[in-house]
């Protein structure tokens, strides 16, 4: 039947059928127009967004501060051995006890006392009582919040270190990284927002997807910085792939200025994706001098141990994240420990081994960043983050050694600056270290209490997607860890 007939449809004319069309797309034009108004949703998803998905975006909160440094401790770095002093652990070395755990080997009701092999003593003006693991970390105990008390919902590694980066067990989550970007914009446009360094054995179990920007825009996923030589592989190969591909765009931007209905439809997407290449390009020559650690004084360099093994590679990563927040970069993750085994701090066998080995790699690094920052003043605007994707048992996990096994139930990570509480200490695990006993606290405390001091409201903070109005911290919402916040 021709739709032009007299008689389509029952009784519409040929006029009534082309005035219903032509309605339509200005119906479509004053859609775009309300949505950029923040009418069917979240504003931040509209209006600039559309145009630049980097650009700076208005706050919820007054903002604490403006940069995230998070140093990702992968494979589970043992709090008892670290920062939760157990004093009377001492002396129950070998000693069966009934104490219920939960790790890579199931449900167990009883197991072998493994005793912190390291001594502990007070620090700071807090008195605050770290391991012999981390003497330089002790330095600065009153700059830090500790969290004693967190939890995750996963005893394995992957899905735990999804839970710490995104907020939730199911890959294809985007990342708080993503989340900061999304949410404030950035205020480089010659950078990315969103850096992530790996450890030099390799990335972390489940790759990428702990620095995917899931479903919204690939520009607010990470970007893998290396510390030496080119700080982004192949990027010297952008310009002449993305040429071809911008001619593309640029045709298909042709014809929406002719009025396409289906150049109307991706139109804030492709302005994102040129938006994303006219960063790859401004990379090209800001990139390498962002990364030039030959620019740092020799003092400078010892105070991050980046001139002396083992603390070099983590130390010159450090530096590199204080340069990129100088550069205002909104988020970098600095990952120590990659691949399997004692590659990173999974200490199932020799403990003594593992965590000499990392906590040696590592305390005199972060300890220098710390420092670093809060003479330049930097401190006050970067929250540094400091933990991994869960804690450790006190119990043995196999019938001799000191390995220990997962433990999610209770284990201890650390923040300092940006408007964080230095000195203090919030949660409680139990005599053994083996669960949260008071103020127990979920990841998504932790993700709050860093966007509220980002500037964001984490329960209005959303992302659209697939008929849902997507949240970091889930759709019950989460309260910040107000006892840290100044």
């Amino acid at each position: 039947m021709n739709p032009l007939n007299k008689n389509f449809c029952g009784n519409t004319s040929r006029r009534e059928f082309l005035r219903t069309v032509g309605g339509g797309f200005t119906h479509l034009a004053l859609t775009g127009m309300l949505a950029k108004e923040g009418i069917f949703g979240n504003p931040l998803e509209a209006g600039t967004a559309g145009l630049n998905p980097l650009l700076p975006r208005p706050k919820h909160f007054p903002v604490k501060a403006r940069s995230v440094i998070f140093l990702f401790m992968y494979g589970g770095p043992s709090h008892i051995d670290t920062f939760d002093y157990k004093p009377t652990m001492y002396g129950m070395d070998g000693k069966t006890v009934e104490v219920k755990t939960f790790g890579r080997g199931g449900k167990k009701n009883e197991g072998r006392i493994v005793e912190p092999r390291w001594k502990f003593k007070p620090y700071g003006e807090c008195g605050k009582y770290v391991s012999d693991l981390f003497p330089h970390v002790g330095e600065c105990v009153d700059d830090i919040a500790f969290l004693h008390s967190m939890q995750a919902d996963s005893p394995i590694h992957g899905s735990a270190m999804l839970m710490m980066n995104s907020g939730s067990l199911i890959s294809g989550k985007p990342t708080l990284g993503s989340w900061i970007n999304y949410g404030l914009g950035t205020v480089n446009q010659n950078l990315p927002g969103y850096v992530v360094m790996l450890d030099k054995t390799g990335g972390p179990i489940s790759g990428a997807k702990n620095w995917t920007s899931g479903y919204m825009p690939a520009s607010y996923q990470g970007t893998v910085f290396r510390s030496k030589g080119e700080p982004i592989l192949d990027l010297r190969h952008v310009d002449e792939m993305s040429r071809a591909e911008q001619y593309r765009i640029i045709q298909s931007l042709n014809h929406l200025n002719e009025g396409h209905l289906e150049s109307r439809v991706d139109n804030s997407n492709l302005k994102a994706r040129i938006a994303s290449y006219e960063l790859a390009y401004k990379m090209q020559s800001t990139a390498p001098e962002a990364i030039d650690l030959g620019r740092e004084s020799d003092e400078t360099k010892a105070l991050y141990g980046a001139d002396e093994e083992p603390t070099r590679e983590f130390g010159e990563k450090c530096l590199l994240a204080r340069r990129l927040v100088e550069r205002g970069v909104r988020f970098i993750q600095i990952y120590s420990g990659g691949a399997h085994g004692d590659h990173n701090w999974d200490a199932h066998g020799d403990l003594e081994l593992n965590h000499n080995k990392h906590a040696g790699n590592t305390d005199k690094p972060i300890a220098g960043l710390l420092k670093d920052l809060k003479r330049r003043g930097l401190l006050d605007e970067t929250i540094v983050v400091w933990g991994g994707e869960f804690g450790r048992q006190p119990t043995a996990e196999y019938a001799v050694g000191s390995g220990r096994d997962h433990n999610s139930s209770g284990f201890t990570m650390w923040l300092a600056g940006g408007g964080i509480k230095g000195g203090v200490s919030v949660g409680q695990t139990d005599d053994l270290g083996s669960t949260a006993v008071e103020r127990p606290l979920e990841v998504k405390h932790l993700h709050a209490t860093i966007l509220k001091q980002m500037g964001m409201d984490p329960n209005y903070l959303s992302y659209f997607h697939s008929g849902l109005d997507e949240k970091l911290v889930g759709v019950e919402g989460a309260e910040p860890i107000h006892e840290i916040i100044a």
